[in-house]
C-alpha cells in the first residue's frame, strides 16, 4: 500500500508532462512541428530559405493601451497596419467569375484585428450599384478583380469595435467611389457611424490629437481617411493628406533580398515627410507586386532599418502606422516587433515597448 501511494504523485506528474501541461513556454525562434509547440501569440512557420525548418514566430501584437496606458494623444502611439487588408488568400469569388488579381493577406479582417492590427488599408469602388472592395487598376472594379462588398468588411469591423470597447480602429481608403454619399450609406448600414471620430476634432497644423482615453470615453473610436479631397466637406470623411504624411510604397525592389536600403521619400500625393503640419506619419513597407514567399525575409532586420531611416526622413518623428503585406510572416518578431520598437520609442524612448513597463525585466536600450 505504501509503495502504491508514494508512486501516485509521480505517475500524475508523468501524465501531465505527457499531455504537455508541464512543458516550458516556447520562445520565438524555437523549432516547432505544429502551432501547439509554440507559446501564446506565436505560430509555427517556415521562413525558407533563411531558416532551416519551422520555428515559432510572433503572430500577435503588443497592446500599448493595455500594457502602459491610453492617456496620451492618438498620435503618440504606433499601430500595425495591413495593406489591402481585404485582399485575402483563398477568398471565394462573390461575382461567380474566377478572380485574377493579387492578394496581400492570409487572415480574415476579424483575425487581423484580433491579432492586434489596428489600421486597415482598403480600396473602395463603385461596382454593381454598390460599394465593393477591389484590387484593380485604372479606378475601375471588374468581376475578376472584386473581392467582396464593402459592407461585409465594415460589419466585421463593427463587430470588433462592439466587442472591444477600449480599442480604436483606423481605416485608410484608396477611394474610387463617386456615387453621392456612397461611402456614407455603407458606413451607416454597417453600424459604424456610431463610432465615428469627427473631422472637427482632428488637429490642424501639426498639433496633437485628442487623448486616446477621451476618444474611448466618447465612443468615437473609428478614424477614417479618404483619398478624395471633396469628401471631407461633402461627407465628413477626412482627406488623408490634410492630416498625414506617407512614404512611397515602392520601397522593395526585385533585387536580391528586396530592399532599397536607406531610402524613404514621400509618395506623390503626400506632403514631404518632414512636414510637421501633419501630425501623423504612415510608413509603407511592401513591394508593388506582393510575393508571399519572400515576405518573411522582408519582415526582418531590414524592416527595423527602414523604421529608423523613415524616422530621419520624417524630421525625427517615429511612424504612427507601419503598413505591410502578409503581416504574420517573419523570421521571428517581424512587423509585430517593429511596432513594439515604434511604441517603445514613442512612449519611453526605448527599443521595445515592454521596457516602458516598470518591473518587466526588459532592458531599455535607446
Amino acid at each position: 500500500m505504501g509503495r502504491a501511494f508514494t508512486a501516485a504523485p509521480l505517475l500524475l506528474l508523468l501524465g501531465l508532462l505527457a499531455l504537455g501541461l508541464g512543458a516550458a513556454t516556447a520562445n520565438v525562434g524555437d523549432s516547432c512541428s505544429t502551432g501547439a509547440d509554440c507559446g501564446a501569440g506565436q505560430w509555427c512557420f517556415d521562413c525558407e530559405p533563411k531558416l532551416s525548418g519551422s520555428h515559432c514566430v510572433r503572430s500577435a501584437a503588443t497592446n500599448p493601451f493595455q500594457l502602459i496606458n491610453n492617456s496620451l494623444p492618438f498620435n503618440k502611439y504606433a499601430y500595425l497596419t495591413t495593406h489591402n487588408s481585404f485582399a485575402i488568400v483563398g477568398e471565394p469569388s462573390h461575382t461567380g467569375i474566377p478572380r485574377i488579381t493579387f492578394d496581400n493577406q492570409e487572415d480574415t479582417v476579424t483575425d487581423q484585428l484580433n491579432n492586434g492590427v489596428r489600421a486597415l488599408m482598403l480600396d473602395t469602388y463603385d461596382f454593381k450599384g454598390d460599394v465593393w472592395l477591389c484590387h484593380s487598376n485604372g479606378g475601375k472594379c471588374n468581376d475578376f478583380t472584386a473581392f467582396e462588398p464593402a459592407l461585409d468588411t465594415f460589419q466585421e469591423i463593427e463587430a470588433f469595435l462592439s466587442a472591444n470597447p477600449s480599442e480604436i480602429v483606423t481605416i485608410i481608403l484608396e477611394d474610387y467611389v463617386h456615387a453621392p454619399n456612397g461611402l456614407t450609406n455603407v458606413f451607416n448600414a454597417s453600424g459604424l457611424l456610431k463610432y465615428w471620430f469627427p473631422v472637427s476634432k482632428m488637429p490642424q497644423n501639426g498639433q496633437d490629437w485628442p487623448l486616446v482615453s477621451d476618444m474611448v470615453a466618447s465612443n468615437q473610436r473609428l478614424v477614417v481617411f479618404t483619398s478624395i479631397s471633396s469628401k471631407q466637406s461633402s461627407e465628413g470623411i477626412a482627406y488623408q493628406w490634410n492630416f498625414m504624411v506617407e512614404n512611397n510604397f515602392h520601397l522593395i525592389s526585385d533585387g536580391d533580398d528586396g530592399m532599397d536600403a536607406g531610402k524613404c521619400s514621400n509618395r506623390a500625393e503626400s506632403a514631404p515627410l518632414n512636414d510637421k503640419t501633419k501630425s501623423l506619419v504612415l510608413m509603407n513597407y511592401f513591394p508593388s507586386v506582393p510575393v508571399k514567399f519572400t515576405a518573411c525575409l522582408q519582415h526582418s532586420q531590414s524592416l527595423v532599418d527602414m523604421v529608423n531611416t523613415c524616422y530621419g526622413a520624417a524630421g525625427n518623428r517615429w511612424a504612427n502606422f507601419i503598413a505591410v503585406d502578409y503581416y504574420k510572416r517573419s523570421d521571428g518578431g517581424g512587423a509585430f516587433q517593429a511596432t513594439d520598437l515604434l511604441n517603445g520609442k514613442l512612449l519611453c524612448g526605448c527599443q521595445d515597448v515592454r521596457a516602458c513597463l516598470q518591473g518587466s525585466g526588459v532592458v531599455c536600450s535607446a
